[in-house]
């Protein structure tokens, strides 16, 4: 059996699907690992590295993946990018399906059998497979150093000789892994940090890291969470409420994180134009949603914006800006999914279509997408 680690072809990708770590790992399943030239050097993993935990290096996409019959990847491949696979293989990444049909039916008629890593069940058993948990948690992070690289003070106290320094209100908007991340990282830095969400379990959460929990707790929000652990859509007359307590509050703040999504639908916005404009001059923005599309008004994803002297950051692909941290995790997620793909008996592929994470995962089946919600 042979498995693929393909380079990433986007230009803001800087993560790889395994790690020298997972290499030997792989190998150890009884598979011919084989790496891509320069696929890890973003991450800080050399080609030396990989042959080092026993995989080959390919010089190109097409030369690792003839014959594969596994290719890894961080994000969705282009058809062109599997010219050569064995038929049926199992080609594992963050397939971000929602609004790219027509490539889906493309990659599909490759004969692979793709996955989606970011649809893995919340289930305890996919806990160690879970990348949007592994991904968000590094996001979560780097939004808060970035919004510290970016805010022109302080953000602890500090009291000296010439006078005290005012710690710098921190407020985050969305408590879901990256959300109390966000909130664990600005408390270690010193900062007074509230946090909003529409799930009524948060608040425990964010009262339990030592933030203010900013929400309307009336009916609604009671009833505000998926049975799958997700936010849901909210009704206009709450939005409206929501959106005047909040507005109220970010005026006072001097940063504000937004990490809001919604699967399948583009991120809510949750921060009006008035209300950016609202903060005082030097404050800071980090809009963690932009590439769905911004939870702010003023948000331009890729780019960094001063509006009436607010900073607004529309952050894409946060993880990446710490792309080692963000591979290693990533990396072990696809092994441990991968491991439940490959018989331990014949060491070769075996895909049982019976088990509930290929259920959840596989979008594409010999030609034809099989998931329902992007079949048309």
């Amino acid at each position: 059996m042979r498995i693929a680690v393909q380079a990433e072809s986007d230009k803001n990708e800087t993560r790889v699907a395994a790690t020298p770590e997972t290499v030997k790992k792989l190998a150890g399943l009884g598979a011919e690992v084989v790496v891509q030239s320069g696929a890890g050097s973003l991450s800080g993993f050399s080609d030396a590295d990989y042959a080092a935990a026993g995989a080959a290096i390919a010089p190109s996409a097409a030369a690792a993946s003839d014959n594969a019959e596994v290719v890894l990847r961080v994000r969705r491949p282009a058809p062109g990018e599997l010219s050569g696979i064995a038929r049926g293989a199992a080609v594992v990444a963050i397939a971000d399906p929602f609004g790219h049909e027509k490539e889906l039916a493309a990659l599909a008629q490759t004969g692979a059998t793709l996955f989606a890593m970011e649809f893995m069940p919340r289930i305890t058993r996919a806990q160690v497979m879970d990348v949007l948990s592994s991904q968000a948690n590094i996001a979560g992070y780097r939004a808060v150093i970035d919004a510290a690289a970016e805010y022109s003070r302080a953000i602890p106290m500090m009291m000296t000789a010439a006078g005290t320094v005012p710690a710098a209100k921190i407020f985050i908007m969305g408590v879901g892994v990256a959300g109390l991340q966000a909130i664990a990282t600005a408390r270690r830095l010193g900062g007074i940090v509230s946090a909003t969400d529409v799930r009524p379990a948060t608040k425990e959460q964010v009262e339990s890291l030592g933030a203010k929990f900013i929400a309307v707790e009336n009916d609604e929000f009671r009833q505000a969470e998926t049975s799958g652990g997700y936010a849901k859509e909210m009704s206009p007359e709450y939005q409206a409420a929501q959106a005047e307590l909040v507005a109220a509050h970010i005026a006072k703040q001097d940063i504000v994180v937004t990490t809001a999504l919604i699967p399948g639908r583009p991120a809510p916005k949750l921060i009006s134009a008035a209300a950016a404009r609202s903060m005082r001059a030097g404050s800071v923005i980090i809009d963690l949603a932009a590439e769905r599309g911004g939870n702010c008004e003023l948000t331009k994803p890729g780019e960094t914006i001063v509006d009436n002297g607010v900073k607004i950051v529309g952050a894409v692909n946060l993880a990446g800006r710490l792309p080692a941290t963000a591979s290693s995790l990533y990396a072990k997620n696809l092994l441990a999914f991968v491991e439940t793909l490959i018989s331990k008996e014949t060491k070769t592929l075996a895909i049982d279509w019976n088990d509930e994470l290929v259920k959840a995962t596989a979008l594409t089946r010999d030609g034809a997408v099989i998931d329902s919600r992007f079949a048309a």
